[in-house]
């Protein structure tokens, strides 16, 4: 079959099916191309991106600036490995320091990736700067955590599907309950090898949780009372999704339009992807000053195409897509507007129990138990009327948007979802 064949839904599904291992259970649409906050099918059918490739495609789809970007430099030079240096990784790595308030940034790939980075990183500090035994460092996490699927991460992870009949796992993590400081204090306090602190600023995966107020500053001012690295995975909720810079910006005292994107809580490292390349190519980035990320030396870590030059061309254009398009400011208020019209409709509907989230980053809890199908029922449905959208944990269903997404718009999409979501009533 040629590329340029044109193929139908159907067929393409079956294609899937039969050649791919079936690993992901996506909703039975096939998308053919891409603009802004819409995708369209195959057969030419226009929906409203409400998932952005899980916060990926935060500065909407094929942007031209980026895109732009990422063509300019595959037809001049794509990758040299880190054998040897490059005329693009310098000026990203200025860039994207810059930007976020750090020394150092050490190039990936993949958010698993920046996450394994950052484990290693923690775990070598606390060896060779606060002096814990070697193989003995311990990291604190949170129950539900969503932070990838290698064997390192699921081996911390209590989600079954991704963790069952793949051990043995890796020892030296500490599971906690989220958005509980005295479950950390206590946990500092009676554990002196604890390396590091790994935590999502709001649990996109499980469900959208957002921590109590003050629940971040006050955990970083435990993990610096006693020696422990504060690490943020702001893969997902990072690069303007919540409605600034970084999730850990949180509630800033200056203007949103002028928000600085220095974190008010700044990790101590810094795990960023997905939106960093604006989904158009992996690009992830663990970053730290210089007393954390000078333990790791030549030969600690890489990765072949970590720091190539599409990767460095592609993560400038989408962070200054991402200031120069104001989009921390639009999803802060388009975020607040959202939330506010689900409020008013499920004050009279009943297959809705609460909405919840940050900036573009909601979801809904449907009135139905964790086991049943009605969320994907509803998504489906969803579907039917023009906007795409998954469930997550069985009875909830995340909303998120493409950042460039405007007030007119989001209007739209409100009104697909309250109409739809009144055929479950």
């Amino acid at each position: 079959m040629s590329v340029l064949e044109r193929i139908t839904s159907k067929d393409a599904i079956a294609l899937e099916d039969k050649h791919g291992a079936h690993n992901y259970h996506p909703l039975p649409v096939v998308l053919s191309r891409g603009e802004g906050v819409y995708v369209w099918d195959v057969e030419g059918k226009q929906y409203y991106d409400f998932l952005s490739a899980y916060s990926a495609v935060n500065q909407g789809h094929c942007h031209p600036k980026i895109v732009g970007a990422m063509t300019a430099q595959a037809q001049t030079l794509t990758l040299t490995s880190r054998a040897f240096h490059n005329d693009m990784l310098g000026k990203y790595e200025k860039y994207v320091t810059e930007t976020f308030g750090f020394d150092k940034v050490l190039p990936m790939n993949t958010g698993a990736e920046a996450v394994e980075t950052a484990l290693k990183l923690c775990r070598k500090w606390a060896y060779e700067k606060k002096g814990i035994p070697e193989n003995k460092a311990e990291i604190v996490v949170c129950e539900n955590n969503f932070h990838g699927r290698t064997t390192t991460i699921i081996s911390f992870s209590n989600d079954p599907v991704a963790r069952k009949n793949f051990g043995p796992y890796t020892d030296g993590f500490i599971k906690i309950e989220y958005d509980d400081l005295a479950a950390l204090e206590t946990t500092l306090e009676n554990n002196p090898n604890v390396a590091g602190f790994l935590v999502e600023p709001i649990q996109g995966e499980a469900g959208v949780y957002v921590p109590s107020e003050g629940y971040l500053a006050a955990a970083k001012a435990l993990c610096e009372k006693h020696g422990v690295l504060f690490i943020a995975d702001e893969v997902q909720t990072g690069i303007a999704r919540t409605g600034r810079l970084l999730a850990t910006c949180g509630d800033c005292s200056c203007s949103d339009k002028h928000c600085s994107g220095t974190p008010e809580t700044k990790p101590d490292v810094l795990i960023l992807g997905k939106a960093l390349s604006g989904g158009a190519y992996p690009v992830s980035a663990v970053l730290a000053n210089d007393d954390i990320m000078g333990v790791i030396r030549p030969g600690n870590h890489g990765s072949t195409f970590g720091g190539n030059p599409i990767s460095a061309a592609v993560g400038i254009a989408a962070l200054e897509v991402i200031k120069e398009e104001e989009l921390a400011e639009n999803a802060y208020h388009l975020g607040i507007l959202f939330r506010e019209k689900l409020n008013t409709f499920i004050e009279t509907c009943s297959i809705v129990k609460s909405v919840r989230g940050k900036g573009l980053l909601n979801a809904i809890l449907i009135n139905d138990t964790e086991d049943s199908s009605t969320a994907w029922d509803i998504c489906m449905a969803l579907k039917e009327n023009g906007l795409l959208a998954k469930p997550t944990h069985g009875n909830i269903i995340r909303f998120a948007p493409p950042l460039v997404m405007n007030k007119e718009q989001l209007l739209d999409c409100v009104g697909i979802i309250c109409n739809t979501l009144k055929q479950f009533e």
